[in-house]
């Protein structure tokens, strides 16, 4: 049978306006199984798009109640995309469509999967209530963190690149070095490290913040301080031979000689041991150290799963056996659970975690979850109507800088490699035309526009 609205609220705070919004109870219909979907990312985002909303009790639950367009989240570092233009409201996204839903601001702490009861966390500032709310099918689609690796320091000195929160941080942080290196007082050895920026991570994110920060040097930097502008250094460190592994060879070297040309220092096959408060020590391949003086560190250097993720996974020890996330099968079903489907880039399968792979992976459990019979055993239904999810690779795009970018496009059982500034047109295109809504495509052209006529602004609450 379908759950009834359960839905319950302890209070922890003597708050009562708190209270009476944890108490409220969301309205269902008890013919209607409840799915709950974990997360406004790639994923869960585009469930919500091809969903048919009326054949159930939809409720959605993320500490962000927007879809987050992470491929600009770079350009939004330095002033050539503004934050709000990549930010699309989840309830637009799905009002949009005439489609009903359920929007909860948490953070999920805990299930239990024998109720199907999930426990909520609300992130609103100032509050700190707890919720329950129950299930019949769960989607997990919490997304991905930084991945610190255990090196000391990480935490406490550098910036990260994964949300509007972190990108906001960098951008604060590059005005303040820059402000501070122009006092006349300063030595000229610790206005050099103010000015140093180092970023770890050869992936896209790294390569593309790289790419993105030598364009406001060179193009805006250049006209406003122009004593400090040619002083700045950007270093990328990356612990593998190369960066962009996932790559064709030729844009890897391509991609290399545009940064050597640009002045970008790489340091490949090198392996940052630890942070410190001004500088990071580094490991070669040869097993020296070095300790490189920053002003601003970077840490792109991968993903982990969300905390949930792996909350769940403690809930069946003996079949999640993975630290990096939950172990799915290729129905998108968390192996040793009933009912509950993840993807993304909490999952451990055999993609990559990319967000096209989330894509993908949501309109196929979109339609999947759509021909579902209501008393049916979702699991095995699924099984028998539907054919294993399988990742079909649209291409890879990155920007470089300058104008220029790479991209790995699939054209029928070939890959064509192109770099240089048709790729940059063809990024921006993409950019365009994946970007959730008419408002948000207007919003990045107009910041495009504006950048190419007035320049970048580096101002910042």
């Amino acid at each position: 049978m379908p759950r009834t609205s359960a839905f319950s609220a302890h209070r922890l705070s003597a708050h009562p306006q708190l209270h009476a919004i944890a108490s409220r109870a969301y309205a269902t219909t008890q013919d209607k199984k409840t799915l709950v979907l974990l997360g406004t990312g790639w994923g869960t985002t585009t469930i919500l798009k091809h969903l048919d909303t009326a054949n159930f009790n939809v409720v959605v639950v993320s500490p962000r109640n927007y879809f987050l367009f992470t491929p600009l989240l770079p350009s939004c570092t330095v002033g050539t995309t503004e934050s709000r233009s990549i930010m699309e409201p989840i309830r637009h996204i799905v009002k949009r469509r005439g489609k009903q839903m359920q929007f909860f601001e948490a953070e999920c702490t805990d299930i239990d999967m024998g109720r199907k009861q999930l426990t909520l966390t609300q992130t609103a500032e100032e509050s700190n209530v707890i919720t329950q709310i129950g299930y019949d099918h769960l989607v997990v689609g919490v997304g991905g963190t930084y991945n610190t690796f255990g090196t000391p320091g990480v935490e406490k000195y550098a910036c990260f690149l994964k949300e509007m929160n972190d990108a906001s941080k960098i951008r604060r942080r590059l005005k303040d070095a820059i402000e501070r290196a122009s006092f006349g007082s300063l030595s000229n050895e610790e206005r050099d490290r103010l000015l140093h920026v180092v970023v770890v991570g050869g992936g896209p994110t790294g390569v593309e913040f790289a790419g993105e920060l030598h364009d406001l040097v060179t193009e805006d930097l250049a006209k406003w301080v122009p004593g400090l502008s040619q002083r700045i250094r950007i270093t990328l460190v990356e612990a593998l031979p190369n960066v962009l592994p996932s790559f064709d060879k030729k844009l890897v070297r391509y991609t290399e000689q545009i940064f050597e040309k640009n002045g970008i220092q790489l340091r490949t096959s090198t392996r940052v041991k630890e942070v410190r408060d001004k500088t990071l020590v580094v490991q070669h391949a040869d097993h020296g150290e070095e300790e490189i003086p920053y002003g601003t560190i970077i840490w792109a250097a991968g993903i982990r799963a969300r905390e949930f993720a792996h909350t769940l996974r403690a809930k069946v020890p003996e079949v999640q056996t993975s630290g990096r996330g939950l172990i799915i099968d290729d129905y998108l079903r968390v192996k040793g659970t009933r009912d509950i489907w993840a993807l993304g880039d909490c999952t451990v399968s055999k993609n990559a975690p990319l967000a096209q792979v989330a894509s993908q992976q949501g309109k196929w459990l979109a339609r999947a979850l759509n021909g579902l019979a209501q008393d049916a055993n979702a699991f095995e239904q699924i099984e028998s109507q539907s054919k294993p999810f399988t990742y079909a690779s649209n291409g890879s795009l990155a920007y470089i800088g300058s104008e220029k970018a790479i991209a790995e496009l699939p054209w029928f059982r070939k890959q064509i490699t192109v770099g240089g500034p048709f790729a940059s047109v063809f990024w921006k295109a993409y950019c365009l035309w994946e970007l959730s809504s008419v408002r948000s495509s207007l919003s990045v052209a107009t910041d495009w526009v504006k950048r190419a006529l007035f320049g970048r602004t580096m101002s910042v609450d």
